[in-house]
C-alpha cells in the first residue's frame, strides 16, 4: 500500500477509523492498524465516511494458502478461513469486495492438521526476499489497473502471475 501511495502521490499520514490513510482524487488508501482479525472495522468505517461501496473497495493482503510468488484476484466471495476477510465481510455486511491476494505461503501445502503458525512467524529466506522484491511492484501494477479498469481487468491480467519458477526457494 505504501508503494502504491508513493506512485499516486498520496501521503498516508492521516489517522482515521483505526487506520493510517490518505486520500486524493477520489482514491482512499488505508493501512488498518488493528489486529488482522479486526481489520474489518477500519474498512467499514472508512468506506462509510468516504462513501465507498463494497464493490469499489480493493482488499490487498498476504495469503499463506497461496504459494509465495503468486497473485490471485477475485471480484467477491467468502473468507476461505482468512480471519481478516471474515472481519471485513462481517463489518461490510457484504462479500462483494474485490480482493488481491499476495501469495506468501509454502510451495507445497503442509500436511493436514499442521499448525502453520511456525511457518507464518519464521523470517523469509534470502530467496524468498528476492521473490517478494519482484512480487510487490507487480502487486502495485495490479492495484493501479483496478483503479483504472476494475477487478475484471486485474483478474484477466494477473491471475496467472507466478514467480515460483524464477527463484531459488530451497
Amino acid at each position: 500500500m505504501e508503494a502504491l501511495a508513493g506512485r499516486l502521490g498520496i501521503g498516508l499520514g492521516g489517522e482515521e477509523c483505526g487506520a493510517r490513510f490518505g486520500a486524493a482524487e477520489g482514491v482512499v488508501l488505508a493501512l488498518p492498524q488493528t489486529y488482522m482479525n479486526r481489520s474489518g472495522f477500519a474498512v467499514r468505517c472508512l468506506a462509510d465516511r468516504h462513501g465507498v461501496a463494497p464493490q469499489d473497495v480493493l482488499l490487498v493482503y498476504d495469503e499463506v494458502a497461496l504459494p509465495l510468488g503468486r497473485l490471485r484476484a477475485r471480484a467477491s466471495g467468502g473468507a476461505a478461513g482468512h480471519r481478516g476477510m471474515e472481519s471485513v465481510i462481517e463489518n461490510l455486511r457484504s462479500d462483494q469486495a474485490p480482493r488481491l491476494r499476495l501469495g506468501v505461503g509454502p510451495q507445497e501445502p503442509p500436511p493436514a492438521g499442521t499448525d502453520v503458525a511456525d511457518f507464518v512467524l519464521a523470517p523469509f529466506t534470502d530467496g524468498e526476499e528476492k521473490v517478494l522484491e519482484r512480487l510487490l511492484p507487480v502487486a502495485v501494477e495490479a492495484q493501479q489497473l483496478f483503479l483504472a479498469e476494475g477487478i475484471e481487468a486485474v483478474m484477466n491480467r494477473f491471475n496467472g502471475f507466478d514467480l515460483r519458477g524464477e527463484a531459488d526457494l530451497g
